[in-house]
């Protein structure tokens, strides 16, 4: 394979879509947070995350599976926490079982925040998809967006 083989330059295409699909998207997402809940999008994300552990078998979550989960480093990850548990967001305590391990729980201010801010986020989602349905490139990975909400994996 070269640099112009037409199946690499298809997947170079692609990828470069999938990657402008995703900034359009943040972007969108991070200023109406920004504005209307002084709250970044890693951050909501974050707060979301964390807002659907449980006390159940399984159902809190090491730092390594919240960096995956926000699709940041685990330091990155780390700093955000400090961040949000600096203001009060989020609250951390030693695992009861492994005093080695701590958790991060979401605070009621931090539920309550997450709640005022689930409509903008959700509202500026919606926008930037129809927004980019309407880009003959970036149209059928939207449509892909769709169908992973609606449950079906795009065929």
């Amino acid at each position: 394979m070269t640099a112009t083989d037409p199946a690499m330059t298809a997947l170079a295409h692609g990828w470069s879509a999938l990657s402008l699909l995703h900034g359009r998207i943040e972007s969108r997402v991070e200023r109406a947070l920004q504005a209307r809940h002084r709250l970044s999008a890693r951050e909501y994300s974050l707060l979301d995350v964390l807002s659907r552990q449980h006390d159940g078998e399984g159902g809190h979550l090491q730092m390594r599976q919240v960096a995956d989960s926000v699709v940041l480093s685990q330091s990155a990850t780390t700093r955000l926490v400090t961040r949000l548990e600096d203001r009060g967001l989020l609250s951390r305590y030693l695992c009861p079982t492994d005093r080695r391990g701590i958790y991060t729980d979401v605070t009621e201010a931090g539920l309550r925040l997450l709640e005022e801010a689930r409509p903008t986020h959700n509202t500026a989602l919606r926008e930037a998809l129809d927004e980019a349905a309407t880009d003959p490139a970036l149209a059928p990975l939207v449509h892909a967006v769709l169908q992973l909400q609606d449950g079906a994996l795009p065929a």
